[in-house]
């Protein structure tokens, strides 16, 4: 998927800090249902953030950033 079709296809997830950790979100944005289902995801490459494969589950997100997982794209808002 091209960066520039995730972003314009992207769905908003408001957060209510500056910032939030990126398994944190995967969490907030309902792409998966906790936390301990991160890492797995992150370790095969299926978790990317702003068009980068991201393994870090500890990274942080600030708003406009666009998190990637297989089909949906979310964006921090």
């Amino acid at each position: 998927m091209e960066e520039d079709a995730a972003v314009s296809e992207a769905r908003d997830v408001a957060i209510r800090e500056d910032s939030i950790r990126l398994g944190q979100f995967l969490k907030l944005a309902d792409l998966i249902d906790n936390g301990a289902e991160a890492k797995p995801l992150m370790i095969q490459g299926l978790v990317w953030v702003n068009g980068e494969v991201e393994t870090r589950r500890g990274r942080q997100l600030r708003k406009g950033d666009v998190v990637t997982l297989g089909e949906q794209s979310v964006r921090v808002s």
